[in-house]
């Protein structure tokens, strides 16, 4: 199992983050947050967390991130002031996952964390990847701390978008009191 895009808001999708300008021509360094981060130019216009468009002129890599040129950004002072600004598509824009084992970051966040008799343990409220996989992070139905969750079939043996939840079977020790 694997969850792709890194963020959501609402019925948006963060795909990436403009980082410091580049040069002085008004270009940008860009982290993206999609599984093939080259592709972040091919969803067509980006919208800030404002809803101000940003259209990518061109792309080009570079160590750990991205140059690019945005539409309309011409010199440093205008790149700079884009600094870490969060760049957005709607949800529905994005395309469906070939792979039915593979899960949108938005499309699990807010899903019913429930064991296999149906016991509702939480809701899930983020997802991460630290580097050995993605967990999923589920706030107790009953407060208290979250706790991480291995994303992988062991754990989370079923994703039922459809039906608003997750089955899974944590491992022991957590969810004592649920």
């Amino acid at each position: 199992m694997s969850a792709s895009v890194a963020r959501t808001s609402g019925a948006r999708v963060c795909l990436g983050q403009i980082g410091a300008a580049h040069g002085v021509r008004g270009e940008v360094r860009l982290r993206s947050f999609t599984s093939d981060p080259a592709s972040i130019a091919d969803y067509g216009p980006l919208e800030t967390e404002d809803g101000r468009p940003i259209e990518i002129e061109k792309l080009r890599p570079a160590k750990d991130h991205f140059v690019a040129r945005l539409a309309g950004i011409r010199d440093r002072d205008a790149a700079s002031a884009l600094t870490n600004v969060k760049l957005y598509v709607p949800r529905e824009r994005l395309p469906q996952t070939d792979d039915p084992d593979e899960f949108y970051h938005a499309d699990l966040v807010g899903l019913a964390a429930v064991d296999q008799s149906g016991n509702v343990f939480g809701t899930v409220i983020a997802i991460f990847n630290f580097g050995a996989g993605d967990l999923i992070e589920v706030r107790p139905q009953n407060g208290g701390k979250t706790e991480l969750v291995p994303f992988d079939a062991t754990h989370v043996p079923e994703v039922d978008i459809a039906a608003g939840k997750i089955v899974f079977d944590p491992p022991d020790g957590m969810f004592k009191a649920h």
